[in-house]
C-alpha cells in the first residue's frame, strides 16, 4: 500500500490541530499592555503545545519516510495517534484559561502521555514491517528517549493530582516544568532514523 496518502492526510490533520489552537488566543477588547499581559497563561500553554505538535510532526515525517509501505496495522496506529493529538487543543485551552490549575494540568499530561504511547505503537508497527534487523530498528534501539518522556508525563500527572489532593499549586510549579523539560529534550535534534536511512542509501 502506498504511504503518500497517509502522509498527506496526517499533515492535514496536524495543520488543523495547530489552527484550532491558535484560535484559542482571543484578541483583547482593551487596547492596553495589561490586557495582553493577562493572556500569558493562554499564550504559554499555546507555545508549549505548538512545540509538542511540531515535534510530533517532525518525528512522524521521519518515521513514515523510513517506512517502505503501509499495512492495515499502521493505518489504524496512525489514526490512533491522530486521535490523541486532536485533543491537544482542548486540554491546551482548558489549562491556559485556568492558569495551569492542577486538574487541567493533570489532564494535559494525560493527553501527552497517550500521544506518546500512540506514537510508540505506530513506531512498533512500522519497525515490524521493516524487520528487527533493519538499520532503522537498530538506530532506535531501546528508545530510551521515549521511555524518559513517558516517565516525565507520569511524574507531572502524579504531582498535579497530589497537589489537588493537598490543595497545593503543583500544576504551574512542578507539572508544567516537567512537561516543558520533556519538550526541550525532544528539541535537541534526533537524527537516528535520518542517519540510518542515509546509511542504507550509501550502500
Amino acid at each position: 500500500m502506498n504511504k503518500t496518502r497517509l502522509e498527506a492526510f496526517s499533515d492535514g490533520v496536524i495543520a488543523i490541530i495547530i489552527t484550532i489552537m491558535v484560535l484559542e488566543l482571543k484578541v483583547p477588547h482593551s487596547p492596553t499592555i495589561d490586557a495582553v499581559v493577562a493572556l500569558w497563561p493562554v499564550f504559554l500553554s499555546y507555545v508549549l503545545s505548538f512545540i509538542y505538535v511540531g515535534i510530533y510532526w517532525n518525528n512522524h515525517h521521519h518515521l513514515l519516510h523510513a517506512a517502505r509501505g503501509v499495512s492495515g496495522g499502521i493505518l489504524w496506529a496512525n489514526l490512533h495517534l491522530l486521535f490523541w493529538l486532536s485533543l491537544i487543543p482542548f486540554v491546551t485551552g482548558w489549562m491556559g484559561e485556568n492558569h495551569f490549575a492542577n486538574v487541567p494540568a493533570a489532564l494535559y499530561g494525560g493527553v501527552l502521555l497517550l500521544c506518546a504511547i500512540a506514537y510508540t505503537i505506530l513506531q512498533s508497527r512500522i519497525l515490524a514491517l521493516l524487520g528487527k534487523d533493519s538499520p532503522v530498528a537498530r538506530s532506535i534501539g531501546k528508545d530510551m528517549k521515549g521511555k524518559f518522556s513517558i516517565a516525565g508525563y507520569v511524574a507531572g500527572i502524579v504531582f498535579a493530582i497530589a497537589g489537588h489532593s493537598f490543595e497545593m499549586d503543583t500544576g504551574l510549579y512542578i507539572s508544567l516544568p516537567l512537561y516543558a523539560a520533556v519538550a526541550l529534550m525532544w528539541l535537541v535534534p534526533d537524527r537516528r532514523i535520518e542517519k540510518a536511512l542515509l546509511g542504507e542509501h550509501a550502500k
